[in-house]
């Protein structure tokens, strides 16, 4: 029984859904916005503004942790040097969701997550 355990499966296996999270990361990381599903947008909200915090201590475990979730060394150091350091006197939030309405094809429910 699945007792508690939060989390959205969008629809995918464990595998394709972490890939998913760690793309969708390392896009938002590098571009400091990106346009995708609502759904999609409010799973990977929390997980970007933990890496922020994360990057705010600039120590050397913390670059390990992000590289944990990341696995790219140019986003990380990115993370590091130009996004953490931009909110070292901003205590959350990050980042922020805009909902730009239905996508043409398949009517899905689109947003825009960018970093603040």
């Amino acid at each position: 029984m699945r007792h508690g355990r939060a989390g959205k499966k969008l629809g995918r296996n464990s595998g394709h859904r972490k890939a998913l999270f760690r793309s969708l990361l390392n896009a938002i990381i590098s571009h400091d916005r990106i346009e995708t599903t609502l759904a999609k947008a409010k799973v990977i909200k929390p997980q970007v503004e933990k890496l922020i915090t994360l990057a705010k201590r600039d120590s050397f475990h913390a670059r390990g942790l992000a590289f944990q979730s990341l696995q790219k060394k140019g986003t990380v150091k990115r993370l590091f040097e130009t996004v953490g350091p931009r909110y070292l006197d901003k205590a959350g939030g990050y980042s922020r969701i805009i909902k730009v309405g239905p996508r043409l094809g398949d009517a899905a429910e689109m947003a825009i997550l960018e970093l603040v």
